[in-house]
């Protein structure tokens, strides 16, 4: 009884821990971005754009089954957002998901994930400019493994991509990333699902 009791209070906790950063995430959309320094104007940044994207994909661990997402993107100039002063390519996005599964279940999820973006401008060859991004989601699914242990969890992820430039400074995005799925421990089951997923999008 004790250890259920433990166990139902630690996850109520765990949930007011990802409300709380849902809401962080939420108000770096909705509440005006905070400038680096006071003496930046807004032509100083790169401006801010708005996407969407399709990612397609497979877990390939410990199940194998398919998964396609719809998602929505803002891709801020980094020194818009944080404090601090950061290199010119950096980038600091937030995504919104929603996706089924496609193993015939037709399972959902929904994830919202903060990235940072970095331009490799070295390599850039005509319109076409790749980039590394890496960052944290929260997840919900409405599936779970054997051993996952909880439904709301801890989305991780890095990749890597190519923007083309379009005329009217609109793009076109094709990366690969790979994704991980956990709870962190916060749950005694913490199997973890791992993901390879392709996304093709649009920035405008």
């Amino acid at each position: 009884m004790a250890t259920t009791a433990w166990s139902g209070c630690r996850s109520e906790v765990v949930m007011r821990v990802i409300l709380i950063i849902l809401g962080v995430v939420c108000s770096l959309v909705f509440i005006p971005p905070v400038y680096a320094q006071s003496a930046t104007t807004a032509s100083d940044y790169a401006p801010t754009r708005y996407g969407a994207a399709l990612l397609v994909g497979k877990a390939y661990s410990p199940d194998h089954f398919g998964l396609v997402l719809a998602q929505g993107q803002v891709v801020f100039d980094y020194d818009r957002i944080f404090w601090h002063a950061a290199p010119e390519p950096l980038r600091f996005k937030l995504e919104a998901n929603a996706g089924i599964t496609t193993d015939g279940r037709h399972r959902g999820l929904l994830a919202v994930n903060a990235m940072a973006l970095y331009y490799l401008e070295h390599f850039k060859r005509g319109d076409w400019t790749p980039y590394v991004e890496a960052g944290i989601g929260l997840i919900y699914t409405d599936f779970q493994v054997a051993g996952q242990g909880m439904r709301f969890n801890f989305n991780p992820q890095a990749g890597v991509g190519v923007e083309y430039a379009l005329p009217g400074g609109a793009a076109v995005t094709t990366a690969v990333r790979l994704q991980h799925i956990s709870n962190g421990k916060t749950h005694h089951d913490n199997r973890g699902i791992n993901l390879a997923l392709l996304m093709i999008g649009y920035l405008f």
